[in-house]
C-alpha cells in the first residue's frame, strides 16, 4: 500500500526504509532540502548499519522516493506516518511544535480520508490535541492513532525488521484494518501485533523508556555498593540478570545512559505527572543518579592524574553508544567540556561520531581529534574508555601501553579484563569492580 512518512531523522529514515523493503510504497517527506540528495543516491546522512544498503536497494525497485514537497506527500495516500522531533523543553516537557505544525500541514491540504499517525514519540492524549486541530480546519473525515516506535540506534533497522512487539493504539475499527495490512508482512512471520487505546499506547513508550531508564540507575547505585565493599558488579549483575523476572539486559554499570530517548522520555514523563499532581520521586532519582555516574568519573579522574592542567589524556569514544554518530546526551560531551576547562590536553577519537562532536568541541590548542586510534595514545599519560566500540575491546593492549608516556587507563563501561590488564601491568581503573 501507499505510505507517506514525514520526517528523515532516525526514526522516519528507518521507518520509511523497512515499510519499503516489505513492500510498501513509501514517499518520505522533509521539510528542507538539507541531504535530500544525499537521500536520493541512498545515502544516509545519520550512521546507522544496514540502513544506506536498504535505501539504496528499495530506490532502484523504486520502492520508496523523498521529497521535500510537503503537500504533495500529504495526498500521496492515505497513511500518513507523523516523525518528526519532539525534544525537550524548558521545562523538561516534550516540545511538540514540529509535531503541531505536520498537523497543521495536514489538515491544510489533505483531500481525503487520513490516517494521521504518531509515530514520533509524544506525551499521553497529545492525539486529542492533532484530533482538535483538524477538526477545526476541515470537515474530512480522518482517524488519529498511536504507534510508537522502539528503536535502538545502531541497531535500529534490525530492531523494526525484528520486533518483539508492535504496539498500536486506535479508537476505530478502519483504522485498526489499515494497520492490520501494514504490518501484515510482520504478523504473518509470527511477531505480536497489540491493539490498544490511544492513550495507552502513547503511554507504554514513556513507561518502556523509564523502565529501562530506571534499570540503568539501578545497577549503577548498586555498583557504588561494589566499589566500596569489595564486590565485582559483573558477577552481581550476571547473578542478578539470570533471574528470568529480571533479565540481563540493561545490567551494565559504567557511565549511565545517554543518547536522545533516555534522558527526554525520562523529563517528559516527570513534566506530565508534574500536571497531574502524581509523585516523582522514583523518576528524579532515576536522573540524579545517572547524573552523578559522571562526576564520579571525573572524580576518579582527578584522584588518579592530579594537577591535571596540561597533562594529556585520551579519550576514546565519543558517541553516546556504539554503532552510532548520536553525541546527544553523551557522557563525552560533559566530560570533555570539564577537561577542557581545566587545561588538560586531550587527544579525542571515535569511530564515527568526530563530525557530530567537533560541532559542539571544536579543535583547539588543548584539543585535537585523530582519526584512528592508536594515533591517539601516543605520550598519553591517561586512557579514558567512553564509548564501548567492538574495536576498543578487541585493540592491541601490548601496543597501547608502548605507546603511552604512562600505562592507566580508566574504563568508563567495564569492557576491558581486569585480570588481563593487570596482567599487562597496567593502571586499571573500572566502574564496580
Amino acid at each position: 500500500m501507499k505510505i507517506t512518512v514525514i520526517g528523515a531523522g532516525y526514526v522516519g529514515l528507518v521507518t520509511a526504509a523497512c515499510l519499503a523493503e516489505v513492500g510498501h510504497e513509501v514517499l518520505c517527506a522533509k521539510k528542507s532540502t538539507r541531504n535530500l540528495d544525499l537521500l536520493r543516491q541512498g545515502i544516509s546522512p545519520i550512521y546507522e548499519p544496514g540502513l544506506s544498503e536498504m535505501l539504496q536497494e528499495n530506490l532502484k525497485k523504486e520502492q520508496i522516493s523523498f521529497t521535500n514537497d510537503i503537500e504533495s506527500a500529504i495526498k500521496f495516500s492515505e497513511v500518513i506516518f507523523i516523525c518528526v522531533g519532539t525534544p525537550t523543553g524548558e521545562n523538561g516537557n516534550a516540545d511538540l511544535t514540529q509535531v503541531m505544525d505536520v498537523t497543521s500541514s495536514i489538515a491544510e491540504h489533505m483531500d481525503s480520508y487520513k490516517l494521521i499517525i504518531e509515530k514520533s514519540t509524544v506525551p499521553v492524549n497529545t492525539h486529542l490535541k492533532i484530533k482538535e486541530l483538524v477538526e477545526g480546519r476541515t470537515g474530512i473525515e480522518f482517524d488519529v492513532a498511536s504507534n510508537p516506535e522502539f528503536l535502538a540506534e545502531g541497531t535500529s533497522v534490525h530492531n523494526f525488521m525484528n520486533p518483539n512487539r508492535i504496539v498500536v493504539g486506535v479508537d476505530s475499527e478502519k483504522a485498526r484494518k489499515i494497520f492490520e495490512e501494514i504490518y501484515q508482512p510482520f504478523t504473518s512471520q509470527g511477531y505480536p501485533l497489540l491493539f490498544t487505546n490511544i492513550p495507552s499506547a502513547e503511554i507504554i513508550k514513556y513507561a518502556s523508556n523509564a523502565f529501562l531508564a530506571l534499570k540503568i540507575s539501578y545497577i549503577n547505585l548498586i555498583s557504588d555498593l561494589c566499589e566500596m565493599t569489595g564486590a565485582n558488579i559483573d558477577d552481581v549483575s550476571r547473578g542478578v540478570g539470570l533471574d528470568q523476572r529480571i533479565g540481563e539486559k540493561f545490567l551494565n554499570a559504567g557511565l549511565g545512559y545517554g543518547g536522545s530517548c533516555l534522558p527526554k522520555d525520562v523529563n517528559a514523563l516527570i513534566h506530565t505527572y508534574k500536571e497531574l499532581d502524581l509523585d516523582i520521586n522514583l523518576l528524579e532519582e532515576t536522573m540524579k543518579i545517572n547524573d552523578q555516574r559522571r562526576e564520579i568519573f571525573l572524580e576518579q579522574i582527578e584522584k588518579t592524574l592530579p594537577d591535571i592542567k596540561g597533562r594529556t589524556i585520551t579519550i576514546w569514544g565519543l558517541a553516546f553508544k556504539p554503532n552510532t554518530d548520536d553525541i546527544r546526551a553523551a557522557p563525552a560531551v560533559d566530560i570533555v567540556g570539564r577537561l577542557n576547562e581545566t587545561g588538560a590536553v586531550l587527544k579525542l577519537y571515535d569511530p564515527q561520531a568526530e563530525e557530530n562532536f567537533s560541532r559542539i568541541h571544536p579543535e583547539n590548542s588543548n584539543l585535537k581529534y585523530y582519526k584512528h586510534r592508536y594515533d591517539a595514545l601516543k605520550d598519553s599519560e591517561l586512557l579514558l574508555i567512553i564509548t564501548d566500540w567492538d574495536e576498543f575491546k578487541d585493540s592491541n593492549y601490548d601496543q597501547v601501553k608502548e605507546l603511552m608516556a604512562s600505562p592507566v587507563i580508566i574504563d568508563g563501561r567495564n569492557i576491558l579484563d581486569k585480570e588481563l590488564m593487570e596482567e599487562k601491568e597496567f593502571k586499571y581503573i573500572s566502574m564496580g569492580r
